[in-house]
């Protein structure tokens, strides 16, 4: 008897002590500093040029047109693009002023909630392929300004295809033990410790660019490891390690040659493509120099994996012969014979760390595919790379 009054206070306390956690977890309290009563569809006036102007920018930074814009559209922010998850597609909603099929009846806490706790309108859990785990860090400044230039947008009645994900992932309900794992429910908090410019590039890489959600590994379930920054596979795509290590990190490169890669798409070594393409021509490159200073900065502090440099093969491995041979013959005439490539126009080979990464599917897919670099401001030409798939046998791209 005195066992089972035992068990059953233990479990009662863990019962407490869950509940808190998930109250805590799940509070959006924060939110509470905007308004309840304007909705999004009502109209704005001269005296809100400034706010506007400033949430352009944050909209920008958060790179939300990428992902709430269907892949051809015209009609930014109206939704529809199936975002790619290890569970199923996403669809991202419509998140135009349209009042019918966007988000026009909500008030500016309903928008609060949704982007920095993930809580639908109707208080309903959102999936992390709306990166809410790194927007909760935005601040209720920035918050305000976005809401501001959302409000600004062109209408559009679109409806959005609903997400049907497969059992167990469509019980939203079960979202609320992932956040308990991989949501820290609070805002961002500077290190004393460190610069002024540092501070802001946490800021931004942390919270508004995301960073995290392409460029650190994930576990089974889809939260984020403790290799921060360490590279991540993305299906078609492998996004790399960004950290000091130098080797398969950026820890090589100087802060100047990280702006610029982010500001033209391309620097001495590097050529974005697949998703960094889209986001370099989207957000980053439309970001003030200080801004990705700051970037820079954290970043290239930030520890790096244990990744080394293996023992290469010998020169006379018939795998090396015949690559030496497939390389001479199809890629030298752009990227060199001794891998250098061609500055901002064909990426180097040698040396780079998204070719060193241990992970082959972003060469693997440029190979076969063929791609594009990004198509910038300072570098409007950018450069592209044919499809090999009808040239290269399995074992020729191997």
């Amino acid at each position: 008897m005195k066992k089972i009054k035992v068990v059953g206070g233990v479990v009662v306390i863990a019962a407490v002590v869950a509940g808190v956690l998930l109250y805590q977890n799940g509070s959006t309290a924060a939110d509470n500093v905007a308004d309840n009563k304007t909705q999004m569809k009502q109209p704005l006036t001269a005296a809100d040029a400034a706010a506007i102007s400033r949430g352009r920018y944050v909209a920008v930074a958060g790179d939300c047109v990428a992902c709430h814009t269907a892949p051809g559209s015209k009609e930014a922010f109206a939704g529809g693009y199936s975002i790619s998850t290890p569970f199923g597609g996403i669809f991202a909603s419509n998140i135009t002023p349209d009042a019918e099929t966007g988000i026009g009846n909500w008030t500016e806490r309903e928008f609060y909630r949704a982007v920095r706790h993930g809580k639908g309108i109707d208080g309903e859990n959102l999936y992390p392929a709306m990166p809410y785990n790194a927007y909760v860090k935005v601040s209720d400044e920035d918050m305000h300004d976005l809401w501001m230039y959302m409000r600004s947008v062109k209408p559009v009645n679109t409806k959005v295809p609903e997400t049907q994900l497969p059992f167990p992932y469509n019980i939203r309900m079960a979202m609320m033990g992932w956040n308990l794992l991989f949501f820290k429910n609070e805002g961002f908090k500077p290190d004393m410790s460190k610069s002024a410019e540092y501070n802001r590039g946490a800021y931004l890489v942390e919270g508004l660019e995301h960073c995290a959600a392409c460029h650190t590994p994930k576990n089974i379930i889809g939260g984020d490891t403790g290799a921060y920054l360490q590279g991540s596979n993305l299906g078609e795509w492998y996004a790399p390690e960004i950290t000091s290590n130098t080797y398969t990190g950026i820890g090589n490169w100087s802060e100047d040659q990280v702006v610029q890669y982010l500001k033209l798409g391309s620097n001495h070594v590097a050529v974005a493509s697949g998703p960094m393409a889209e986001a370099v021509t989207n957000s980053t490159q439309h970001l003030t120099d200080a801004d990705l200073h700051a970037i820079a900065s954290y970043i290239k502090a930030q520890p790096g994996s244990d990744n080394k440099k293996p023992t290469p093969l010998a020169a006379d491995n018939a795998q090396m012969k015949i690559g030496a041979n497939v390389y001479e013959a199809n890629c030298s005439a752009c990227h060199n014979s001794n891998g250098q490539g061609i500055s901002h126009l064909a990426a180097g080979l040698a040396n780079n760390p998204a070719i060193m990464s241990p992970d082959a599917s972003s060469i693997l897919t440029t190979v076969l595919q063929g791609g594009r670099g990004a198509v910038t401001e300072g570098n409007p030409t950018s450069g592209a790379m044919p499809s090999f798939a009808w040239k290269l046998s399995d074992e020729q791209y191997a």
